[in-house]
């Protein structure tokens, strides 16, 4: 099964953050917890936790891409 993968609000007044660098590629198998990306704040660095298991099947922001909360980041696929 498919599932979306959403950004996540990073703070209670943080509505966009900026993509540094993803962790994980497409055919990756991630966990729940395992480190997505990294994203930065007006004021902090922040890693953003994988919220399902499966593998990467696709991503839909490259590094320096500006991210709204809530916006799809990446599809997965459960196994």
């Amino acid at each position: 099964m498919k599932m979306t993968i959403k950004m996540p609000r990073v703070g209670d007044t943080v509505d966009e953050v900026y993509l540094v660098q993803w962790n994980k590629a497409v055919g990756d198998v991630v966990s729940v917890g395992d480190s997505l990306m990294q994203v930065e704040t007006d004021k902090a660095s922040v890693e953003v936790p994988s919220p399902v298991a499966g593998k990467i099947v696709e991503i839909f922001f490259k590094d320096g891409d500006e991210i709204k909360t809530g916006e799809p980041i990446a599809i997965c696929e459960s196994e």
